[in-house]
C-alpha cells in the first residue's frame, strides 16, 4: 500500500486499483481501472486488441503515429504499453528509445511482424520489455500484459486461486471442490483456471476459443459447449457456480 497526500494505493497487478480518498474526516473508496496505449497504425489490428483489453477491464488509449503515441506516453501515466514498430512520422523504436531517454518507465511490450532474433535484440535493447509477433492469440497478448503490470507493481504470480468453494493449485495442476478433490483433463483445468481468473466476469466463447484451443478456431464451433458441459459435470454438478449468459458467454459466479 502507498500513499500520497489523500490518496492510498492498493494492489496494482489486477484489472483495477483501490483507491481511498480523505473527505471531511471520512474515506471515499473508488476503482480506477488500468490504463493501457495501445500504438497500432493497422485500424483492423488496433479496434481488435482495443476491443479484447476493454472487454478485459482495462481502459484504453489508441494512437497511430510514433509521434502521437509519444505525446500521449510522456504526458499520461500509463500502467502498460503494446507498440508497434513499424509506425508513419516515427518508428516504434524511436518511441521506445525517446521515452527511455526521458525517463519513461512504462512496460512496453512490442508487437511487430518482424521476426528474427535479430529484430527482437533490438527491440529489447531498444527498452522494450516483451516481444510478440504478428499474427498473435490475444489471450497471449493479454498474458503479456498482465504480466508486465505484475512485474513492474512487484505483485507475485498466485500459485493458488480460490472461488468460492473452489480451489486450485497451480503448480501441482490439481483441483478441489469443498476439500474433494477432482481430476480434470487439461484442457478442463485450463477452462477452470479462465474462468476463476475472471470470477464475476462474463467471458465470451471466442475469448475461451483464443485461450484454451488455437486462436484460428471458427467461432460458431461448438467445442466450448461441449467443454463447458464437461468441466460443469464434475466441478458444478447442481449449477451453482458455472452460469450461462446466453448469446454471450459464461460467468463463473463464486456461491
Amino acid at each position: 500500500m502507498s500513499r500520497t497526500g489523500h490518496f492510498f494505493r492498493l494492489g496494482g497487478a489486477g484489472e483495477c486499483r483501490w483507491v481511498f480518498l480523505a473527505r471531511f474526516g471520512r474515506p471515499i473508496m473508488i476503482t480506477l481501472q488500468m490504463r493501457i496505449l495501445v500504438v497500432e497504425d493497422d485500424a483492423k489490428i488496433a479496434s481488435f486488441i482495443v476491443h479484447g483489453l476493454r472487454q478485459n477491464g482495462f481502459a484504453v488509449d489508441q494512437r497511430g503515429d510514433g509521434e502521437q503515441a509519444l505525446l500521449m506516453a510522456r504526458t499520461v501515466s500509463y500502467d502498460a504499453m503494446v507498440l508497434d514498430l513499424m509506425l508513419p512520422v516515427l518508428d516504434g523504436l524511436r518511441v521506445l528509445a525517446e521515452l527511455r531517454a526521458g525517463q519513461v518507465r512504462t512496460p512496453v511490450l512490442i508487437l511487430s511482424a518482424k521476426a528474427s532474433v535479430d529484430d527482437r535484440v533490438r527491440g529489447l535493447q531498444a527498452g522494450g520489455d516483451d516481444y510478440l509477433t504478428k499474427p498473435f492469440a490475444f489471450s497471449e497478448l493479454l498474458a503479456r500484459v498482465q504480466a508486465l503490470i505484475r512485474r513492474a507493481s512487484h505483485t507475485p504470480e498466485p500459485t493458488r486461486l480460490t472461488a468460492g468453494p473452489l480451489h486450485l493449485d497451480l503448480m501441482m495442476r490439481e483441483a478441489q471442490r469443498a476439500g474433494e478433490r477432482i481430476e480434470l483433463q487439461t484442457r478442463e483445468f485450463a477452462l477452470l483456471e479462465y474462468l476463476m481468473r475472471n470470477a464475476g466476469r462474463v467471458v465470451t466463447k471466442t475469448m475461451i476459443l483464443e485461450h484454451i484451443y488455437d486462436y484460428s478456431f471458427d467461432p460458431q464451433t461448438n467445442v466450448v459447449d461441449v467443454l463447458v458441459h464437461r468441466l460443469r459435470s464434475k466441478v458444478d454438478k447442481d449449477k451453482t457456480l458455472i452460469h450461462t449468459i446466453r448469446g454471450v458467454g459464461y460467468v463463473l459466479k463464486a456461491a
